[in-house]
C-alpha cells in the first residue's frame, strides 16, 4: 500500500491532505482549562489551633532518682551503697515500686561487666514493674 502525496492519481481520487487543522483542538483545550480553573476550590493555607496560653505549671513533686551502678566484678551499688547481690536488690526494687510516685532508675553498668549480670538486674527491675528506667553512661555519675 503506497501513498502518492504530491502528484494527482490517474484514478481521479482527490489528493490526500497532509496538514491537520489544530485550531479547533486548541480552542477546546483552552475552554477545558478555563473550566478547570473556575471549578477548583480555593485552598486555605492556614489551620486554626487552640493552643494553651502561658507556661505550664511546674511539677508538684520532683521525681526521686535512684542510681544503680554495676561494677566490673558484678557488685551492685544502690545510690553508692553496696548491695549483697540480686537477692538483696529485690526488696529495694519492691519498695521503690510500692511508692506512690515511682522513682527514676538510672542503671549504669561498667564497660567490663558481663552482659548476663546487667540482664539479671534489668529482669529484676522488670519483675517489680518499675517503668522509669534509663541506661546512662559514665559521664552522668562523675
Amino acid at each position: 500500500m503506497a501513498m502518492n502525496v504530491g502528484s494527482p492519481s490517474a484514478s481521479g481520487d482527490p489528493e490526500v491532505m497532509i496538514d491537520i487543522n489544530t485550531t479547533p483542538l486548541i480552542d477546546v483545550m483552552l475552554v477545558l482549562l478555563i473550566m478547570l480553573i473556575v471549578t477548583i476550590p480555593i485552598q486555605l493555607h492556614s489551620v486554626e489551633l487552640n493552643l494553651p496560653q502561658g507556661n505550664p505549671p511546674p511539677p508538684l513533686v520532683e521525681p526521686e532518682v535512684v542510681r544503680i551502678h554495676i561494677e566490673a566484678d558484678g557488685a551492685i551499688l544502690w545510690n553508692g551503697e553496696t548491695v549483697a547481690g540480686l537477692a538483696a536488690l529485690e526488696p529495694r526494687l519492691a519498695a521503690a515500686a510500692a511508692q506512690a510516685v515511682q522513682p527514676e532508675l538510672h542503671v549504669r553498668p561498667d564497660r567490663a561487666v558481663q552482659y548476663d549480670t546487667v540482664a539479671a538486674v534489668m529482669a529484676a527491675i522488670q519483675r517489680n514493674q518499675l517503668t522509669k528506667i534509663g541506661l546512662v553512661g559514665a559521664e552522668q555519675f562523675l
